[in-house]
């Protein structure tokens, strides 16, 4: 365990769904009143993990006095590697079997849930089957059906992927894992089953508040996305669209997207 200022950094694995998985908790020196605030659970992308998020996730705690907890998923950093292949259903599984273990086993009752891409579609599964645990929801580029310019952004990462030094860079988090996650992620968008995937089915049952972020020139997904998810939640819902800004928002709009960030879960509290 390590300290920065007030919080304490702690690394350890968990089983889920029937895979060991790495987890880090950021902790606060919270005094008996505290015990019943809400946890920021980060979910990474279809390509992340832990280390992908950077200082994101010390930074929102410190802003908003909350603990923070962010895991690799099955497959994902130092997390067991994939041993199987992915179904079109791998995101329902991991926000029905998976994260439900994590959240039970590190103890979170009380989520603000705060997901990237994939992680964004976890979240919004994973609140409409579980209100009661979800205070509310960040999204970033999420994705409730499949768009067309998400399969050629896609594409475009395959040929960067085999032409390039991509899998070099994806190595230094993934380590043995990175080419079975990368071509499980790739296949699986790229089957033609998922053209058909679509999750609003499960949008009028989110009954939490709602921040969805998106950057207006993201290569994986148009604001149709954005209006997707708005428009069919039940819960008070509103969207930050930011220009010039592609698929990570927090890493490419790092400022606005924090001030956002934290300004809505403050507003949960």
């Amino acid at each position: 365990m390590v300290a920065t200022g007030d919080i304490s950094v702690r690394d350890f694995f968990v089983e889920a769904a029937g895979h060991r998985l790495r987890v880090r908790q950021l902790s606060h020196s919270h005094d008996e009143s505290a015990i019943n605030h809400p946890v920021l659970v980060f979910l990474h992308e279809g390509l992340g993990c832990i280390e992908l998020w950077h200082d994101i996730p010390m930074i929102l705690a410190e802003k908003t006095g909350l603990d923070a907890l962010i895991y690799d998923r099955w497959g994902h950093g130092k997390s067991d590697p994939l041993n199987v292949r992915r179904t079109i259903r791998y995101v329902h599984d991991e926000a029905l079997d998976s994260l439900p273990d994590v959240l039970k086993t590190c103890g979170v009752s009380d989520a603000i849930l705060i997901g990237h891409s994939d992680g964004g579609t976890i979240a919004l599964i994973f609140a409409a089957k579980y209100p009661k645990i979800v205070r509310g929801i960040v999204t970033e580029a999420a994705h409730v059906f499949v768009d067309q310019i998400t399969l050629d952004g896609i594409r475009s990462a395959v040929k960067t992927y085999e032409t390039s030094n991509l899998k070099q860079k994806l190595t230094r988090y993934h380590g043995d894992n990175t080419e079975l996650l990368f071509r499980g992620w790739s296949d699986t968008w790229l089957s033609p089953e998922f053209k058909e995937w679509n999750i609003e089915d499960c949008l009028p049952r989110v009954t939490c508040p709602i921040l969805v972020i998106q950057g207006e020139d993201d290569e994986y997904g148009t604001v149709e996305q954005v209006r997707a998810i708005t428009t069919q939640v039940a819960g008070p819902s509103e969207s930050l669209l930011i220009p010039g800004c592609g698929h990570i928002p927090h890493h490419q709009a790092r400022d606005v997207v924090l001030d956002g960030m934290g300004r809505f879960i403050l507003s949960l509290q």
